[in-house]
């Protein structure tokens, strides 16, 4: 028995389990909600798992209004290391750390109405001052590698990410596009919208 992002169960677990099923056997993963540690493992684990039983592509849905860095940069070296490509759609919303999964991925489209927030992720710090001074310069260096990843998978310099991410830039599927996070928009009749942008599939350096 595994949560709603790893194996489906193997038998019972009614409507739910059902649904899980047919998603798994159409390759079909989802990143809904806050991406934290449990969800970015249930996740990788659940990529991997597809990645070990067939070649054909494996789908990414994403609607997540954030989550941590480090579950995030977790995420994108597991979709950067797999052996079949994950295609991905932002069906709501990337927000955060997020963002920074739509944009390892693949072939990325953006739902009509969908939206991207480029901002640093807020964390909770607990502990005596040295931990908390040793807890806040890891999560600046995770942040800035973030931003440095993210500068590279869209073509933007990393000042660029980094000061759009420091006042909450929000863009549009179009804007997306244009930003180098996503390739395409998709139409209401599912066909695809290019829009002037990087080109699917581009990568700078792997």
């Amino acid at each position: 028995m595994t949560g709603p992002f790893g194996l489906p169960e193997a038998d019972g677990g009614g409507p739910e389990s059902y649904l899980r099923r047919q998603l798994f056997d159409r390759r079909i993963v989802s990143l809904v909600g806050t991406l934290d540690d449990q969800v970015g493992n249930d996740v990788g684990v659940t990529l991997m798992t597809l990645d070990a039983t067939g070649d054909e592509v494996v789908h990414l849905r994403i609607d997540s209004g954030g989550g941590t860095v480090g579950a995030a940069l977790a995420l994108m070296d597991i979709i950067g290391l797999l052996g079949v490509p994950v295609d991905a759609l932002c069906t709501g919303q990337a927000s955060g750390a997020a963002a920074g999964v739509l944009a390892a991925c693949r072939r990325r489209r953006m739902a009509p109405h969908a939206r991207i927030h480029l901002v640093e992720p807020s964390t909770d710090l607990i502990g005596s001052a040295r931990q908390l001074e040793q807890l806040a310069a890891a999560h600046l260096d995770q942040w800035h590698r973030f931003c440095a990843r993210l500068a590279e998978l869209t073509g933007q310099p990393v000042g660029q990410v980094t000061e759009d991410a420091a006042r909450g830039r929000h863009l549009s599927a179009e804007e997306a596009v244009a930003y180098g996070i996503a390739d395409e928009v998709a139409t209401p009749d599912a066909g695809m919208m290019r829009l002037p942008g990087h080109p699917p599939g581009f990568r700078s350096g792997g």
